[in-house]
């Protein structure tokens, strides 16, 4: 995304980082199809801090893990890095609670998903 007024990428583009990394990471391991799917994930809470600004045209790295697995819900936590940086310009999280495409209403995680998951999740 361009840069703002400010000079460089707002606040709000970052929430739609989030959201890539994650739906990236899960289509890649073939455990969500966003066209066709029967259980889709509904996101119910964000969260971001920031801690250095990133411009364009700067490259963004996406660090992601599983914080908690749930019986319908994932909170996945997500830190992004301008391109060769070791400290995070924003680390934040978000929740997904997983729903039939039709209905709306909560499901648990298939099987599948929940192994995918399972490889992001932080020791307890």
């Amino acid at each position: 995304m361009d840069n703002d007024v400010y000079g460089h990428v707002n606040n709000v583009v970052y929430y739609s980082w989030f959201d890539t990394a994650v739906n990236a990471w899960l289509i890649e391991q073939g455990v969500l199809d966003i066209h066709g799917g029967d259980t889709i994930g509904l996101v119910i809470e964000t969260h971001c801090n920031y801690f250095a600004s990133v411009a364009f045209p700067q490259t963004v790295d996406a660090g992601l893990r599983v914080a908690h697995l749930g019986t319908s819900s994932v909170r996945y936590e997500v830190g992004l890095f301008a391109q060769g940086q070791s400290q995070a310009a924003a680390a934040g999280h978000f929740v997904h609670v997983y729903v039939g495409r039709q209905d709306r209403r909560p499901r648990p995680l298939p099987h599948k998903l929940r192994e995918a998951l399972q490889a992001l999740r932080m020791p307890d």
